[in-house]
């Protein structure tokens, strides 16, 4: 063979790996990789002509490697949304279609790592390891491929584990005016799932960089970042990368999901994703609705949380559990995106200021707050000794109110305001330390059946830290049963209550 058959041979063998990448997987049909012009160049969004072919979703490349993804099909002009910095493009630059939609990589190379949107690393240890990349918006799984919510996701705080429960594959919604505890109460979650086999994702929309940084930091000293992946679109980044944040998330957590893992994700927080999609929506000239929101609003929510859920086992029984952060103002629950997702979700907590300022912390309102999935994904211990305890408790915070007035009081109660302070003072929890099941039902066990009532509301907390120390001493095959989800048998009952009273009687006395 001569010098110019071999070079002919090599580019036609180029020329066919070209046209074999470039086919459209779904039709097998060959794309055209047209190009076109930029009319129009704004804040985070840019007009382009000249791209008749296009997807939507598609990713595109501007001058300079910008991304941007094809957000509006007009007839005769496309709005891309720019998933980068814009001080390369001007009007007549180029745009080049890709010919895929808009992916993110997925694998087990991306734990402990923190990514952007796009799969691009942000923590500065090199290239990500991934097994494929998957496209940012996938359909949710159909109803027949799931499965009930009965498992519980534990998160090791107890105003929630015991009063408002979270099932693994259920979205429970975390409300609340800014600097309540949020995003502490899903710190916590995630750092209690460290002996789970929960995977964890958290999506931080819109925060600022010091913020994520300390978030991340956290995870690092209490273990939990080798189990995690975190997606960042910071407040600085363009309102494009931002709305996509919480979907590439989720296409990440829903990889591990499909391989049988379970999979907690944290969007912080779906009100700066609303803001980010108004902003580009006004921008691209779409109609604007109540509070200048466009018409769609609530579906980008519905079709993001819906896509949590729990498969069935002969899909290999993985889970993907949603906690949702959203932000309101002035304790408004019945603002306009508030109200989109409760009534998307399966429950909320609400945090509330009052009780935040009032040093009540985590400061979860138990009376706002709600699991509609509820005792199902309850382990047994916690129904037999808190069964009716959220109902007590918001019978002792109304008389609480009254009692404010100057009544005078009958014995009765009295006794039950008493209980109620210290099943409050129970109920408080520093953070980043989450309690195990064991200890949390002795505890929960010992104020209901009033051992802490003689004590001083000051020394509820040492006394706490004495109980759980003896039952964890004194009972491990009792603890080891109840974090299994074997029902509290009586002789179990019994054994807790002895431990409890023979801790509180030999422990010594506060000077």
């Amino acid at each position: 063979m001569g010098i110019r058959e071999a070079i002919t041979r090599q580019i036609l063998d180029d020329a066919a790996q070209i046209f074999e990448r470039s086919l459209d997987k779904s039709s097998g049909q060959a794309i055209t990789f047209e190009t076109g012009q930029v009319s129009y160049i704004g804040q985070g969004i840019a007009q382009v002509t000249g791209l008749p072919g296009i997807q939507l979703d598609e990713l595109v490349r501007f001058t300079g490697g910008v991304p941007g993804m094809a957000f509006n099909l007009d007839e005769d002009m496309v709005g891309v949304v720019l998933l980068g910095k814009d001080t390369t493009i001007q009007a007549g630059s180029e745009v080049r279609r890709s010919g895929r939609l808009l992916d993110v990589p997925v694998g087990h190379g991306l734990l402990g790592r923190m990514i952007d949107p796009t799969g691009d690393p942000l923590d500065g240890r090199g290239r990500l390891v991934f097994q494929t990349r998957w496209p940012v918006e996938r359909e949710a799984a159909p109803i027949m491929q799931r499965a009930p919510v009965v498992v519980p996701l534990q998160t090791g705080i107890k105003a929630v584990d015991a009063l408002v429960p979270i099932g693994r594959g259920q979205r429970e919604l975390i409300l609340g005016d800014r600097q309540t505890g949020k995003t502490a109460i899903a710190l916590d979650t995630i750092i209690n799932q460290h002996d789970q086999n929960v995977i964890c994702v958290y999506c931080a929309i819109g925060q600022r960089n010091s913020a994520v940084a300390q978030f991340v930091a956290d995870l690092e000293q209490h273990g939990a970042l080798a189990y995690s992946v975190v997606v960042v679109a910071n407040a600085e980044e363009t309102p494009g990368l931002q709305f996509i944040a919480p979907y590439a998330a989720t296409t990440i957590a829903e990889y591990f999901m499909e391989q049988g893992c379970d999979v907690l994700i944290v969007y912080d927080d779906l009100t700066r994703h609303a803001w980010a999609y108004r902003e580009l929506s006004l921008l691209l000239r779409r109609p604007p609705g109540r509070e200048a929101y466009p018409g769609d609003i609530f579906y980008i929510h519905s079709r993001l949380l819906e896509r949590s859920t729990r498969l069935r086992q002969s899909l290999g029984g993985g889970s993907l559990t949603a906690l949702p952060i959203a932000e309101t103002e002035a304790q408004n629950v019945s603002a306009y995106i508030p109200t989109n997702l409760i009534s998307i979700t399966d429950g909320q907590i609400y945090l509330s200021p009052d009780l935040f300022q009032k040093g009540i912390l985590p400061a979860v309102d138990i009376g706002k707050s709600v699991s509609r999935v509820g005792g199902k994904t309850q382990l047994p211990a916690y129904r037999a000794v808190a069964g009716d305890l959220s109902l007590s408790y918001a019978q002792f915070e109304e008389l609480e109110t009254f009692a404010r007035f100057g009544t005078r009081l009958d014995d009765e109660t009295r006794r039950t305001i008493e209980r109620g302070e210290r099943v409050r003072t129970v109920l408080k929890q520093p953070q980043y330390q989450p309690m195990p099941v064991a200890g949390q039902i002795a505890v929960f066990l010992a104020v209901t059946k009033g051992y802490f009532d003689d004590l001083p509301v000051e020394q509820i907390g040492p006394s706490e830290m004495v109980v759980r120390e003896a039952v964890y001493q004194q009972l491990p095959g009792v603890c080891n049963r109840v974090e299994k989800g074997e029902p509290l048998a009586k002789d179990d009952r019994e054994a807790l209550e002895h431990v409890i009273e023979e801790a509180l009687s030999t422990r010594p006395s506060e000077e």
